[in-house]
C-alpha cells in the first residue's frame, strides 16, 4: 500500500562530507574525469597517472589504465605497482578504495562502495571501503560490493558479484560469488 504522507527523500543529506574536497576541486574533478578518463579518445595512460596524482590519488609505478575508466574521486584511491585498468572499468569510491600489486581489473568491472537501506524510506547511503589485496583478478563485467575484501591473489570470474570477501588463492564464480577452486600460480 502507498502511503500519501509526504517524505524527504534527500539521499544524501547523512552524508554531505562524502566527497572529501571542496565543491570547487570535486567539480574540477569531475569535467577532468569526463575529459581524460571517461573519454574513449584519450589512450595515453601516463597522463591520466599525472592527473590522478594531481589530484590526490596514491599510483605506483608501471600502471595502465585504459580508456573509458570512470573514478570518482582519485583522493580516495590507492593503486600499487603493475595494476592494469581495463576498458569501461567502474571506481565509485565514495569511500578508500585499495588496489595492491600486480592487480587486473578486467573490462566493465565495477568497484562500488556506497549502497542505500532499502529498508527506510528515505534510502539513507550505507558506504565501506573496498581492498584488492596483491595479485588479484576480477574478470571481466565483475562487481565487487562495499566493505569486501578480495585477499592475496582471489580471482573473481567474469560476470561474478563478490558480496563477501574473497580468501586468497581461490578462483570465485557466479552471482553471488562462490568458491569454484584453487587458484595456482606458476
Amino acid at each position: 500500500m502507498i502511503s500519501n504522507k509526504k517524505t524527504n527523500l534527500n539521499l544524501y543529506k547523512h552524508n554531505r562530507n562524502l566527497p572529501g574536497r571542496n565543491k570547487i576541486i570535486v567539480l574540477l574533478w569531475y569535467f577532468t574525469n569526463v575529459l581524460f578518463f571517461i573519454n574513449p579518445l584519450n589512450p595515453f595512460s601516463k597522463i591520466k597517472i599525472v592527473i590522478l596524482r594531481i589530484f590526490g590519488a596514491n599510483v605506483g609505478k608501471s600502471c595502465l589504465i585504459k580508456p573509458s575508466v570512470n573514478i570518482k574521486f582519485p583522493w580516495k584511491l590507492t593503486i600499487g605497482n603493475n595494476v592494469w585498468v581495463g576498458e569501461n572499468v567502474w571506481i565509485d569510491n565514495l569511500v578508500n578504495v585499495t588496489i595492491g600489486d600486480n592487480c587486473c581489473i578486467s573490462q566493465g568491472a565495477m568497484l562500488l562502495t556506497g549502497s542505500h537501506d532499502y529498508t527506510k524510506v528515505t534510502f539513507d547511503m550505507i558506504v565501506g571501503e573496498i581492498i584488492l589485496e596483491d595479485g588479484v583478478w576480477l574478470g571481466a563485467k565483475s562487481i565487487v560490493y562495499p566493505n569486501v575484501k578480495c585477499k592475496s591473489h582471489s580471482l573473481l570470474g567474469a560476470n561474478s558479484v563478490a558480496a563477501k570477501d574473497l580468501d586468497p588463492y581461490i578462483i570465485y564464480h557466479g552471482n553471488p560469488a562462490v568458491k569454484i577452486t584453487k587458484r595456482e600460480i606458476r
